[in-house]
């Protein structure tokens, strides 16, 4: 599978991304895949490049391009409990500078510019996250209905927006939380929010995992955690595109 660097126009400049894809030439659907807090680095092209070969194009932007191409932070290769702090210190500001707002207008950028790519199909796209990505993910699919098909999130904090968040989803849902950030009685909640919303969706708790379990340049990655999000990511996909 192919990777191909790429520079997104924004409202604010352009932001490098990377694109994973099939080499047959053909045009398969889009997916939207936003990183999570630690940004594009070798485990989130492995995940792309993954995902690309099941038959999707599979867009990666860098979601601090405002200050600077990635990587703005260098990381370690491995991300163990003795880096973490010095790491979110370093990170933090750029996550708290990237509001709502800001995120709104990337998003609008992000989808235009997959939905017309020549390698991509015509139609609705799907769109995927991780982390603070999975937010994104979701907030990206409530404010573009008829863009995107199906949204998905894994131990993204979803339920930060409030009940507000999922009122305007018409894309099919899957959450994936790990067991650490949601509690049994919690996770009851949210998803009676998302009946309320009339939402088409599976959401669950991946059991054993902590947040960061898809990760495995991480200490909190669960490889049977990481098997459970492509056995729930894949027929979401599968069910809401349609592959060549």
């Amino acid at each position: 599978m192919p990777i191909t660097t790429l520079r997104i126009p924004t409202a604010d400049g352009h932001a490098d991304a990377f694109a994973a894809l099939p080499d047959d030439g053909a045009r398969h659907p889009g997916v939207l895949m936003y990183a999570d807090g630690f940004g594009i680095r070798p485990v989130l092209r492995d995940l792309a490049l993954e995902l690309a070969g099941h038959g999707y194009y599979v867009l990666v932007p860098h979601l601090f391009y405002r200050h600077g191409p990635a990587p703005v932070v260098e990381l370690p290769a491995y991300i163990g409990e003795e880096a973490r702090a010095e790491v979110f210190a370093r990170l933090m500001p750029l996550i708290e500078a990237h509001t709502a707002a800001r995120a709104r207008s990337d998003a609008e950028a992000y989808l235009r510019f997959l939905t017309t790519r020549p390698e991509v199909e015509a139609g609705p796209v799907a769109v995927t996250g991780y982390c603070v990505g999975g937010l994104l993910a979701v907030r990206a699919a409530a404010e573009h209905p008829g863009r995107v098909a199906a949204v998905a999130a894994f131990h993204g904090p979803v339920a930060a927006d409030g009940p507000g968040l999922f009122a305007g989803l018409t894309a099919r849902v899957h959450l994936g939380h790990a067991e650490s950030d949601l509690t049994p009685e919690e996770l009851g909640e949210l998803n009676r929010t998302l009946d309320a919303a009339g939402v088409s969706y599976t959401s669950e708790i991946y059991p054993g995992t902590v947040h960061g379990f898809t990760m495995a340049d991480t200490d909190t990655y669960s490889p049977t955690g990481l098997k459970q999000h492509w056995s729930r990511l894949l027929p979401l996909l599968e069910n809401t595109l349609s592959t060549t």
